[in-house]
């Protein structure tokens, strides 16, 4: 008889189910959190922090597997192992050639960069690791420059609430009304790069020069973004799509909504579109629109309704006896159908919180994902907003319209890019 003892496992949570089912080398499901330091990235201390840093998330020593019904996270004993950056951003973790941990941590120059699956944690938990991991880093790497007792980081979660799965604790059945199928979007048409390369256009502002913007027209962060995204996709559409509408969908992260420490993902999404074909297409008119749908969906009941109605297919007693390579298929299709709904992304992560004593060792915070789409993020972080288009396009004409609608508002934005130097982006 073995006394080899069963390693811990977790089932994936309700947002997590999603990812190994429709990932491909085009939307490998990965996104980046960068932290740029002030000084360059020692790699042997930047390891002995991510060592400790695994200690105190332990649900990041995690493997996919293929279970008969779901896929699951298992617990294994492969070492997280520092890179130096090479790889185009973003490159496909899951699968792999070989099992593998389902994160990675590079460096380049002063820069230390994390890549997560999204199958593991969304935005929120993967920052929470990012900061840590630059925490511990910096405590070996400038210990003269810090005071004695040293800073508490912010996130400090227990191992069990780290590892919580929310969506099943918050999951109550549903009542009333369903989601529905949202009309068809208009879909942004180029010429695509080649597999595994991203289109990385990243704009950096004030953010005090970005707040004043958006307060002069009694909107949000989020909202005033939003708003210019959709106006600057419609400046890019030809005339026969124009009977489309425009969707960007944005995250939630629900931890703001229900008390929750997870590391996992803990988020759901909401969709802000705008009709061209049957409005005004100036700034105003767009932010009329985009502010009435924020209002009215980010609320907590309708949060409530919309995790409910994503957990209930998960509940489903057909649903759950169904084989994974069938519920493979099923997820793919099913997730074809809702990308038809949606133009494009955006997602603010908000600003980003380290002890105030390291904060002059830190240059700035950014981030972007692979989603097969265009997609936009944003961070703020030490008086900067930087805002980053990672697209799997040749052509970036809505990115240049974006940015150049910021400068016409006042906003003084400096570009930074992975394109080549021919590439004109001002």
């Amino acid at each position: 008889m073995s006394n080899r003892s069963i390693p811990p496992w977790w089932t994936l949570d309700n947002a997590a189910k999603i990812f190994p089912s429709t990932g491909s080398a085009h939307d490998s499901k990965v996104f980046r959190f960068v932290c740029e330091l002030r000084e360059p990235v020692d790699p042997q201390l930047l390891q002995r922090a991510l060592d400790r840093t695994v200690k105190r998330f332990p649900i990041y020593r995690s493997v996919m597997k293929r279970g008969w019904f779901w896929y699951y996270l298992e617990d294994s004993p492969l070492p997280a192992q520092v890179r130096r950056e090479e790889l185009p951003p973003c490159c496909p973790i899951y699968p792999s050639v070989r099992r593998s941990l389902l994160f990675r941590v590079l460096y380049y120059r002063r820069r230390i960069s994390l890549e997560v699956y999204h199958a593991l944690t969304d935005g929120t938990g993967a920052l929470n690791f990012l900061c840590a991991l630059v925490y511990e880093y910096l405590l070996l790497r400038c210990p003269e420059e810090l005071p004695q007792p040293v800073p508490v980081l912010p996130y400090d979660a227990s191992p069990a609430q780290q590892q919580a799965d929310s969506f099943q604790k918050y999951y109550e059945k549903p009542k009333g009304r369903s989601m529905g199928r949202s009309p068809a979007a208009y879909q942004i048409r180029r010429e695509r790069l080649p597999r595994n390369h991203l289109a990385i256009l990243e704009g950096r502002m004030p953010l005090d020069q970005v707040l004043a913007c958006a307060r002069a027209r009694g909107v949000t962060l989020t909202e005033l973004m939003t708003a210019i995204f959709l106006r600057a996709i419609h400046a890019g559409m030809r005339v026969r799509d124009r009977k489309k509408p425009v969707v960007i969908t944005i995250p939630v992260n629900l931890r703001s909504y229900f008390p929750s420490e997870s590391a996992r993902n803990f988020f759901a999404t909401i969709n802000a579109g705008y009709d061209f074909s049957r409005g005004e297409d100036s700034l105003e008119a767009v932010l009329k629109e985009v502010r009435r749908s924020f209002r009215e969906n980010l609320t907590a009941e309708r949060m409530r309704e919309r995790m409910n109605a994503l957990c209930a297919l998960e509940h489903s007693v057909p649903l759950r006896l169904v084989p994974l390579p069938l519920k493979d298929v099923i997820l793919r299709i099913a997730n074809k159908i809702a990308a038809q709904g949606v133009t494009a992304s955006f997602s603010n992560v908000g600003k980003v919180s380290m002890p105030r004593e390291m904060e002059k060792l830190i240059h700035l915070f950014s981030v972007f994902a692979c989603a097969g789409m265009l997609q936009a993020c944003a961070c703020s972080f030490g008086g900067v907003y930087v805002v980053s288009f990672a697209s799997p396009y040749r052509a970036c004409e809505t990115e240049r319209v974006f940015f150049r609608e910021l400068a016409r508002l006042g906003i003084e934005v400096v570009l930074t890019t992975n394109l080549p130097p021919e590439t004109e982006v001002r």
